[in-house]
């Protein structure tokens, strides 16, 4: 056997018995009834943030539904809010009776726009990992989505996150 063999039958070995690699855990789609859930994510928050907001498409293929509430393990609170312009004055107001999600449109919750708050969190949001949230909807019921943790400051996911399946469904 040449040396180089013999390296090459080496690392291979060695590769073969590491443990399995475990990558983070990025957002995949999730589908509930006509909802298809996509793009979850939030951003990562400094040691003492009380607050985090959280980002997401819901498209719908089927008649009009509601999102009317969010809760998280992370935050004693998760509220659906709006950022809008009014009067030149940025101002955030939560939406007590939900957003509606259009028959065959889609609901983007964005930066500067509607999007969840998850308030008084239990300990800072890390890039990489990723966060539970349990999303209400009238029609379709409970959904739980996972949002994957950006950077700081990120304007909206990195790419890794871009999922395709069915994880976490209920129907």
């Amino acid at each position: 056997m040449t040396r180089f063999a013999k390296l090459a039958l080496a690392a291979l070995i060695a590769v073969a018995t590491l443990p399995a690699f475990n990558p983070p855990a990025f957002a995949a789609d999730v589908t509930a009834g006509n909802l298809t859930l996509s793009g979850a994510w939030t951003r990562a928050t400094p040691p003492r943030a009380r607050a985090g907001g959280g980002f997401l498409t819901i498209a719908n293929s089927g008649e009009a539904d509601r999102l009317v509430s969010a809760s998280s393990p992370v935050s004693t609170r998760t509220e659906i809010h709006e950022m809008a312009v009014q009067d030149g004055v940025m101002k955030m107001r939560e939406m007590a009776n939900g957003i509606e999600v259009p028959a065959g449109g889609t609901l983007e919750l964005k930066p500067g726009s509607y999007h969840l708050m998850l308030l008084e969190l239990a300990g800072p949001l890390k890039e990489g990992e990723s966060v539970p949230v349990t999303l209400t909807f009238e029609k379709a019921g409970a959904v739980e989505v996972s949002l994957t943790v950006e950077k700081m400051g990120a304007k909206g996911m990195s790419g890794h996150g871009m999922g395709h399946g069915q994880h976490g469904a209920k129907e």
